[in-house]
C-alpha cells in the first residue's frame, strides 16, 4: 500500500514538473515561429473534415487544433499545461473558429472510450514520459474505424539531437520514462501500437527553421523560449562551470547543423486506423 501512495506521489511531481516545465517557456513562439506548418500537414494527413469529433492531445497553444476547427470538425484541444490555453484562444479567435479547451494528462485522459473520430497529436502526446501508456490512450478513446495521426521529432534529426547534447547536463530521468524522441522511431511505434490499429503509415519529412541565422543567437532563442532547453539550465544555474560547459556543446551542436542560417528538422508523420470490429 505504501509503494502504491508512493508511486501515486511521485507521479503527481512529475506531471507537476512537467506542467511547469512548459508554462516557463513561450511555447506559443516555437508554435508560431517555428513550426507552423506542421499542424495543417497533420491535419490534411488525417483527412478531417466537416462533422468529425476531434481530440488533439498536448495541444499545447492550438497548432493542430486550430486547423482541425477550421476545417469544420468538431474539436477538443487538451493538454497538461492549461497556461498555454489562454494564447490558443486568442489564436483560435483570430482564426474565427471555436473548439474546447480541457486539462488533461496524455496518460490519463478523462474522456471516455471510442468517442473520437480522429485522435491527433503534433509533437505534444510525444512528451509523455510513459509511451506505452499514452498510446493506450490514444487507442482507447479512438472510436472503431476512426483515425489516430501524430507528427513527432525523431531521434536522428534536429530536435533529437538537441535533446542529446542536453542530456550530459540533465536530471536524471525518472523510472519508466522513455525518451521523447524515440516516438519519432519506426519500430518502437510499431510496438507500441501492436495489432491494435492497421494500415499504419509512416513517413519521414523534414521542415527548416529559419528564424535566426547565428548559430549564437539561435542558443539564446531556443534558452528564452523552449521549456525543456530552459528547464536543463535552470537545473545548472547553481553551477557556473556546468552552465559554461552547457553553452559551449549548445553551441557546437547549432553550429554542426547550420546550413547558411537553416537548420532541417526531421520529423515522423504517423497515421492509423483503429479496427472496426
Amino acid at each position: 500500500m505504501t509503494s502504491t501512495v508512493d508511486g501515486t506521489a511521485a507521479d503527481r511531481q512529475l506531471k507537476a514538473r512537467h506542467r511547469a516545465m512548459w508554462a516557463a517557456g513561450n511555447y506559443a513562439a516555437v508554435a508560431t515561429e517555428l513550426i507552423p506548418a506542421l499542424g495543417p500537414e497533420l491535419v490534411a494527413a488525417c483527412a478531417i473534415g466537416p462533422g468529425q469529433r476531434v481530440l488533439d492531445v498536448g495541444a499545447g497553444t492550438g497548432n493542430a487544433a486550430i486547423p482541425a476547427a477550421a476545417a469544420g470538425a468538431s474539436v477538443i484541444a487538451s493538454d497538461l499545461t492549461p497556461e498555454l490555453f489562454e494564447v490558443g484562444r486568442r489564436q483560435a479567435a483570430a482564426a474565427g473558429v471555436e473548439l474546447e479547451w480541457l486539462e488533461a494528462d496524455a496518460e490519463a485522459l478523462p474522456l471516455p472510450a471510442d468517442g473520437f473520430d480522429v485522435v491527433l497529436s503534433c509533437v505534444g502526446a510525444m512528451f509523455a514520459p510513459r509511451h506505452r501508456v499514452t498510446a493506450d490512450e490514444l487507442v482507447r478513446v479512438c472510436r472503431p474505424g476512426g483515425t489516430i495521426g501524430m507528427i513527432n521529432w525523431t531521434p536522428e534529426g534536429f530536435i533529437g539531437h538537441l535533446f542529446a547534447a542536453m542530456a550530459p547536463f540533465a536530471p536524471a530521468p525518472p523510472p519508466g520514462a522513455s525518451p521523447p524522441p524515440l516516438w519519432g522511431r519506426e519500430e518502437h511505434v510499431r510496438e507500441l501500437f501492436g495489432d491494435r490499429v492497421t494500415g499504419l503509415d509512416m513517413r519521414r519529412q523534414q521542415i527548416e527553421f529559419d528564424l535566426v541565422d547565428d548559430p549564437l543567437e539561435f542558443r539564446e532563442y531556443w534558452k528564452r523560449n523552449y521549456g525543456p532547453t530552459m528547464a536543463v539550465y535552470n537545473a545548472n544555474a547553481a553551477d557556473p562551470d556546468r552552465t559554461a560547459a552547457l553553452d559551449a556543446a549548445f553551441l557546437d551542436f547549432l553550429r554542426s547543423w547550420n546550413r547558411n542560417g537553416r537548420y532541417e528538422a526531421e520529423y515522423l508523420l504517423i497515421t492509423a486506423q483503429k479496427p472496426s470490429g
